[in-house]
């Protein structure tokens, strides 16, 4: 079968990485039709926006898109692409899986927990204001409808993927209106679930702390926008660092599978950016498209290819001399 899918290559290493997926995709044998789409600085050189309708079109109408990272300006210029698009797309579930991997040193051993992150509220509906001069503001939107609809898919994916808790990271003690609904909407929703599904809360400080300290405790972490993004990070660095973080953000229209990573401007083009978190992402889109065969071997190559240890394989960020292209061609070697 021939699946239609978006590839939005993205900035810095995002070309090189997605590059990479698709080479051990189509290594795996999965027949994919891909639609390439601006964004971000092509976006902008090409069509006079990072952003532009035809990519949010497409990607609508196909329903399943691979992204690589995309640049965003500090403290100034274009909004950040990423978090527009997730909007525009409706995503508003982001899934990120946290494991590790053998061969690759880390602060923990056996970490397995699944983050879960609200996408389109909280900070992240990026609306400041400047209230006068020298004084500026950010509000933060939660809504009922919005946090209602995350703790239900974070219930739902626990119990449909075999995870016993829940923990929800807050800080409602401070922000009692806004992370107190957030909170409210999960304990409500968890009721229905109680009979399978254990269910805690956590000052995200403290949840931090614990999750270096002892990330066992951990099986499904259910957060808002902006502590999410942040929580991932630190777990991304638990298992190896960011390019071993894939992720994946759901919708009711479509799909959109992504690394976790940004577009690390100082390494690109210099072949040597770690491209199993982009990999990693796309062995998840081929389970979404119900290619599970295809993605568990994919799963399986690269952990074989950790294994080995070989150094001359390896990206630097993993202790190694190699590149992007020899790294990519252990893991498709492991394939056969």
């Amino acid at each position: 079968m021939t699946h239609t899918v978006c590839l939005v290559p993205g900035d810095g290493i995002g070309p090189e990485v997605t590059s990479a997926a698709k080479r051990v995709i189509e290594a795996a044998g999965v027949d994919i039709e891909w639609v390439n789409l601006p964004a971000g600085e092509t976006g902008i050189e090409f069509f006079g926006s990072p952003l532009p309708e035809r990519t949010i079109a497409a990607i609508i109408g196909h329903g399943t898109a691979l992204k690589g990272p995309i640049t965003t300006p500090v403290a100034g210029g274009h909004g950040n692409v990423s978090v527009k698009l997730r909007q525009r797309l409706g995503l508003s579930a982001a899934i990120r899986p946290v494991k590790s991997m053998p061969g690759v040193k880390a602060l923990h051993a056996n970490v397995d927990l699944i983050i879960i992150r609200e996408n389109t509220e909280g900070l992240f509906s990026g609306i400041e204001n400047e209230v006068a001069p020298g004084v500026v503001q950010a509000l933060k939107v939660c809504t009922t409808e919005a946090s209602t609809r995350i703790a239900k898919f974070a219930f739902e994916y626990a119990l449909s993927h075999d995870r016993k808790k829940v923990t929800v990271l807050h800080r409602a003690d401070l922000l009692k209106k806004t992370d107190g609904l957030f909170l409210r909407c999960a304990r409500k929703v968890h009721r229905s679930f109680a009979d399978q599904i254990t269910y805690e809360e956590m000052i995200v400080d403290n949840g931090c702390m614990q999750l270096v300290r002892n990330p066992g405790q951990f099986d499904v972490i259910l957060l808002d926008s902006l502590t999410g993004g942040m929580v991932s990070s630190v777990a991304a660095g638990l298992v190896g660092g960011p390019g071993m973080a894939p992720g994946a953000s759901f919708g009711q229209q479509c799909v959109l599978f992504e690394p976790v990573h940004g577009s690390a401007p100082d390494i690109a083009r210099k072949g040597i950016a770690n491209p199993l978190a982009c990999i990693l992402s796309g062995a998840m889109m081929l389970e979404h498209l119900a290619e599970d065969a295809a993605s568990l071997r994919i799963r399986n190559a690269c952990e074989l290819a950790l294994s080995e240890g070989d150094a001359s394989v390896l990206t630097p960020d993993l202790g190694g001399s190699g590149s992007t292209t020899s790294l990519t061609d252990a893991v498709i070697r492991a394939l056969k």
